[in-house]
């Protein structure tokens, strides 16, 4: 069972000026390590504070067979793109959309056989056999992200500009900022997340 992003955000939920004006940088000379910083920062508020997607993305879930239901991981969900399943004989199929529901209030949001539908009855690969790819986000741009989502990324970037090293000799060592993760708890997923 696994996660992976398909498709990256096409843009971030703050944007290069926004870091540069929270840290209070006037220079372009490092434009290029805060963008990386801020864009670490993004991840790790969807990957390991909040387990949801904060700009549109698509991803895939593998699994090994077919459930009852699936609780698709990183919400807010937005749409399927496809589910696809490899049988014993290494074919290929992909299951018509008209077989299942996709309940996208619920979060994490789910798929479950339509009314008098069932998943395929085939036989499936030992491993890896269902393959759902899927929109998750909550929309296109910055201005879609909750604000204290985008704030948790503004402070955590910071952080990372400014501690560029695991251990500051002299001080006292900071992992995360706590602020951070009190911004970011509220829009946890929780339930968990694969990845």
């Amino acid at each position: 069972m696994a996660i992976r992003v398909i498709t990256e955000p096409t843009t971030e939920p703050v944007s290069l000026q926004e870091v540069k004006d929270h840290l209070r940088i006037i220079h372009d000379d490092e434009d290029t390590l805060i963008e990386s910083y801020a864009k670490a920062a993004r991840r790790y508020v969807e990957q390991v504070l909040c387990w949801r997607a904060l700009i549109t993305q698509e991803l895939e879930l593998v699994l090994d067979n077919f459930q009852s239901q699936f609780k698709l991981p990183r919400p807010p969900l937005q749409e399927i793109t496809s589910i696809k399943y490899t049988d014993k004989d290494g074919t290929e199929h992909t299951v018509d959309a008209d077989n299942y529901i996709v309940d996208t209030d619920s979060e994490p949001g789910r798929i479950v056989p339509a009314y008098n539908k069932s998943w395929p009855a085939d036989t499936l690969e030992p491993v890896n056999a269902v393959r759902i790819r899927y929109k998750s986000g909550y929309g296109d741009s910055a201005e879609d992200v909750p604000q204290e989502l985008k704030q948790a990324i503004l402070i955590l970037t910071a952080h990372f500009y400014e501690m560029r090293e695991p251990v500051v000799v002299g001080q006292t060592v900071v992992n995360v900022p706590w602020t951070v993760e009190a911004l970011s708890l509220p829009y946890r997923a929780w339930g968990g997340d694969l990845g």
